[in-house]
């Protein structure tokens, strides 16, 4: 009868820790899940854009175009600099009304 218990409250620790890490885990990629909704929320309320994979994947193509821009400039390449500036302007000027 020793052992039964024995495995019985080795059984009850095993589920208690594992529900500990389950739970530690769930709350985690909760509130992880609740800040980049707000991130989101935030950043696109303020430009003006929806909410949607396809605005954010056009926005972070503008922005790499800037930045492209600003990597030609420090290469001191005017006509790189002009090109990427127009490209991310015209294309954030689309995305952002």
């Amino acid at each position: 009868m020793d052992s039964e218990n024995l495995f019985h409250w080795i059984g009850e620790k095993l589920g208690a820790a594992i529900r500990f890490i389950v739970d530690a885990l769930s709350w985690l990629f909760d509130n992880l899940y609740g800040a980049i909704d707000s991130f989101v929320r935030g950043l696109t309320g303020a430009l003006g854009i929806n909410a949607s994979i396809f605005s954010l994947l056009i926005l972070v193509i503008g922005v790499a175009m800037l930045y492209a821009a600003v990597r030609a400039l420090m290469r001191r390449a005017p006509v790189a600099t002009v090109l990427w500036t127009v490209l991310g302007v015209i294309v954030l000027s689309w995305l952002i009304h």
